[in-house]
């Protein structure tokens, strides 16, 4: 392969690398050219490109972005799935090829800057799809959500019922004082008549009183 070739195939390599949101290395052998184009067939649906790479290409091309790691996994035949969608739907389409696919091997994968061993990378193909992950997730925060909700209700209303008790107690222990009836002033009563004569000053024996110091003082 000329360089400028090399340079070119490097650079998009490089290009797909970081483009990915992972990468899924494997081990073709044992397929034919009508079973690698029905592998890339099936893994177009779920957003995979399934390329058959050179190995001192693309150690150039992940050692350019930073992802030197990968560099052991390219030994022997292999095959890159650059995954553009949602890396679990293209980990089960891929694990599904390789049940179909008896010879076919999984490597490895690169995801999120890391390396995953071939264990790893097929655990992924055991959790489920991210619309799922989300729907359960928006289920859970929708209980949990109507949980608070049904707690704080429970809550007012065990408070509204002791503020009643309360109340219930307080006026028991403090009953209202009864206010006595406002009574009708009554006019003074005028004294009897014996009264008011007793009381009535003798004038005639006062005159008279005077006119005997008068007397005495002549």
């Amino acid at each position: 392969m000329p360089k400028t070739e090399k340079v070119e195939r490097v650079a998009e390599l490089k290009r797909r690398v970081e483009g990915a949101e992972a990468l899924f290395l494997a081990d073709f052998r044992g397929l034919t050219v009508g079973d690698v184009t029905d592998l890339r067939r099936s893994l177009r649906e779920s957003g995979t490109r399934f390329a058959i790479v050179k190995n001192t290409l693309m150690k150039r091309a992940v050692g350019e972005v930073g992802a030197e790691g990968l560099q052991a996994l390219l030994e022997g035949p292999t095959a890159v799935a650059f995954v553009d969608g949602d890396p679990i739907m293209a980990a089960k389409s891929l694990m599904d090829a390789i049940r179909r696919f008896r010879t076919m091997e999984l490597k490895g994968a690169y995801m999120e800057g890391r390396v995953l061993s071939a264990g790893e990378a097929q655990s992924l193909a055991t959790i489920a799809p991210r619309e799922v992950l989300l729907s359960q997730l928006a289920g859970m925060a929708k209980a949990e959500m109507s949980r608070a909700a049904a707690m704080m209700q429970a809550l007012q209303s065990r408070f509204l019922a002791l503020l009643d008790a309360f109340q219930e107690k307080h006026r028991a222990e403090h009953p209202p004082a009864s206010v006595p009836e406002e009574q009708e002033e009554q006019p003074p009563s005028e004294p009897p008549q014996e009264a008011r004569e007793e009381s009535r000053p003798d004038t005639e024996s006062e005159q008279k009183s005077d006119e005997t110091e008068e007397e005495e003082g002549e």
